[in-house]
């Protein structure tokens, strides 16, 4: 268990590794982004490291650090760990708006994203007895083994994942709206936007009513550039009643940008038409009883 006073925190980014002195008592998540934002000076091109920017992982898990709550969670987290051991905290420092470096560029392996994916064990092959001979007839049966478990952890998420109905989810701007999260998903035909997204950011008028952007089904809002990763595309924009996204990015996106799906890794994106990988998250709704609310 980790004792109070400095500690010292390994960084990386998706081209740099670095670590970090930090103190518990005397530290808060906007000093750490200060700090983070000093070594990260030039790769971010002088940008502040600001929320949304950091994650973190723990116990073999990614886990957001935005606000004073995740970073509360983030200090319990470190008393309960043992500096430099298995289970203490790395940090990962990532601005969204920037593109992820592709081949030939270099690309830190031990930033998360990066990491090889683990194969999964080979297949134990199957076992057989012979039985002893009855009505002096030889006979030989074949008996398998019992199976081992070979199912990779990540198969097994994934498929928790599909059964708690989870849904992608990744950062990106429509028209003048920067930093946007989008629910990725080609059930619907095309792309969404939601009403108080759409009246917050003059997207319809404030004082909308029935037969003008009012409750009378899907309206067509025109076409509206939007940039995910460092490719901008237009599309046709509807206005919809969904009300846990802002914004939706149907089929009519997934197939102009081509996008391609691991049928291992939920969180493996990337984008056909250029190559580039997406920064995904992994989101389960749930509402305020805590029963899981299902996105089809």
């Amino acid at each position: 268990m980790a004792q109070p006073g400095p500690c010292i925190l390994d960084v990386h980014t998706p081209t740099s590794s670095f670590a970090i002195i930090h103190s518990e008592l005397e530290d808060n998540l906007q000093l750490l982004c200060d700090k983070l934002s000093r070594k990260t000076i030039a790769e971010l091109n002088g940008r502040h490291v600001r929320p949304g920017w950091v994650k973190y992982e723990w116990n073999g898990t990614i886990w957001n650090l935005d606000d004073a709550s995740d970073y509360a969670i983030f200090g319990w987290r470190l008393k309960s760990s043992t500096p430099g051991g298995e289970g203490w905290p790395v940090l990962f420092v990532r601005d969204p708006d920037l593109p992820l470096p592709t081949p030939p560029e270099y690309q830190n392996p031990s930033f998360y994203m990066f990491r090889p994916k683990l194969a999964p064990p080979p297949q134990q092959p199957a076992t057989s007895e012979s039985s002893s001979t009855a009505s002096g007839k030889s006979r030989r049966h074949s008996k398998e083994a019992k199976p081992k478990d070979t199912v990779p952890k990540f198969k097994k998420d994934f498929e928790i994942f599909n059964n708690e109905n989870g849904v992608r989810t990744i950062i990106g701007s429509i028209g003048p709206v920067n930093n946007v999260r989008m629910l990725l998903k080609s059930g619907y035909r095309h792309v969404y936007i939601s009403r108080k997204f759409a009246t917050k950011n003059g997207f319809i008028p404030r004082d909308a009513t029935p037969g003008h952007y009012g409750y009378s089904g899907i309206v067509n809002l025109g076409k509206w550039p939007i940039t995910v990763g460092r490719t901008r595309t237009v599309h046709s924009v509807y206005l919809t009643e969904e009300s846990h996204f802002d914004v939706v990015l149907g089929r009519s996106f997934v197939e102009r940008r081509q996008i391609k799906y691991d049928p291992v890794d939920p969180t493996d994106v990337v984008c056909g038409d250029t190559g580039e990988k997406l920064d995904c998250e992994l989101v389960i709704l749930k509402d305020g009883k805590g029963q899981i609310v299902t996105v089809t």
